[in-house]
């Protein structure tokens, strides 16, 4: 019988002391937000819940944003930014709170998550002409501002008419910036051709 209640106890001690186990040694700990904590080691970002336990791995992906409490990487949404480099351009996509991607990164730039809608720049390529002599496509590229869901679903284009530029990291070497805001639930100030602003309504 004294045995059988030793084996007892240190059963029921183990998950006792795997819950106890805390994350030490971190260069930084953000707020608890959208149920989770940020955590900086070594140049890299990680994620922690409200009892303490780390759900995402530490990476090097993970796009900060800056806060009256400094520059980290948060969830909204139960969405957090990430960014892919390719060709020396920036791609940005979504990660989910397990760091399963959840919206490949494919966006030249995006806002965080708020009412399950962020604002996005999607990336938008089409064939002009084609050069025979050297057996290539002349393409043009635009990117235009959209709303996109947590599932990277295009709701609503802002600006229709897009904006051209070159793809080349010679020629966008910082990270496009993008002009619309939300003004209200179902309001959306976007800038024109003037550099004046436009309201548009969103409707359902």
């Amino acid at each position: 019988m004294k045995k059988a209640v030793i084996l007892f106890l240190i059963f029921i001690s183990i998950p006792i002391l795997a819950v106890a186990q805390s994350v030490n040694n971190v260069d930084f700990i953000s707020p608890i937000h959208n149920d989770v904590a940020a955590i900086q080691k070594d140049g890299k970002w990680a994620f922690i819940n409200k009892e303490g336990q780390q759900i995402i791995n530490f990476r090097t992906d993970l796009v900060t944003t800056n806060t009256e409490d400094g520059d980290y990487p948060m969830f909204n949404n139960d969405r957090c930014p990430i960014v892919a480099v390719k060709a020396g351009i920036s791609y940005f996509g979504f990660i989910d709170k397990s760091g399963k991607t959840i919206i490949e990164p494919r966006f030249l730039n995006s806002t965080d998550f708020a009412d399950g809608i962020a604002i996005a720049l999607e990336l938008d390529k089409r064939v002009i002409a084609k050069n025979t002599a050297l057996g290539k496509d002349m393409v043009n590229y635009k990117y235009f501002e959209v709303l996109i869901d947590t599932n990277g679903k295009i709701t609503y284009y802002l600006n229709q008419d897009g904006v051209n530029i070159v793809l080349d990291k010679d020629f966008l070497r910082t990270v496009p910036q993008i002009t619309s805001k939300q003004i209200s639930e179902d309001l959306y100030a976007v800038k024109n051709k003037k550099n004046l602003w436009n309201i548009i309504k969103i409707k359902e």
